[in-house]
């Protein structure tokens, strides 16, 4: 349980203050224990910000997982437009997956190459079952015939266009507009005239 509150104030400096500017002493101070005591939890701030980045990762696959195991072969504009929402609600309302967007753009550097891995862990496991859920939709011919991967991949450049507004942008009127001309395109593109 200790471990468990360690991570989440741990997660709120990091998320603040970044990993250079958060400090052990003060996640300590916070969990109310000695900086020392926080050693037989983690072995330093490396892993300690390596697991709190690592429960963020989760977070992130499972609330996106558990949004495409509800998607059918019915109603795609719907689903991938409530996709993108998503994105964007996950970011707004969660200090993990703000966290975790955050570090993916900005990792400290000597923790980068760990963490790209991560990140792109991440974006092959989400382009997989996007990837299916765009061959089923080819299949019904819900959407114009393609290789499925073509469609997947304009799908997530979408996505990370949106990402790229969260992470730099503090515009809610353009992310609205970014995300509206982005997929008015975007499904021009693939929907079946």
């Amino acid at each position: 349980m200790k471990s468990k509150e360690i991570k989440d104030i741990a997660l709120k400096f990091f998320a603040i203050h970044g990993y250079e500017g958060a400090s052990l002493s003060q996640i300590a101070d916070n969990v109310g224990m000695k900086k020392q005591s926080l050693y037989a939890h983690f072995k330093g701030k490396d892993d300690l910000f390596l697991q709190v980045l690592q429960d963020a990762k989760e977070t992130e696959i499972s609330s996106k997982l558990e949004y495409l195991s509800k998607v059918d072969t019915q109603n795609p504009k719907a689903d991938l437009f409530g996709y993108l929402q998503l994105v964007i609600d996950l970011f707004q309302q969660s200090e993990q997956l703000k966290f975790w967007l955050r570090m993916s753009f900005f990792p400290p550097q000597h923790l980068a190459t760990a963490i790209n891995e991560e990140v792109m862990d991440t974006e092959l496991k989400i382009q997989s079952v996007l990837e299916s859920k765009f061959q089923a939709w080819i299949d019904a011919k819900a959407i114009m015939s393609d290789a499925a991967f073509i469609p997947t991949l304009a799908f997530l450049g979408v996505v990370d266009s949106i990402m790229l507004e969260l992470a730099y942008g503090n515009n809610e009127k353009r992310l609205t507009d970014k995300l509206h001309a982005s997929w008015t395109v975007f499904w021009r593109g693939i929907s079946q005239l």
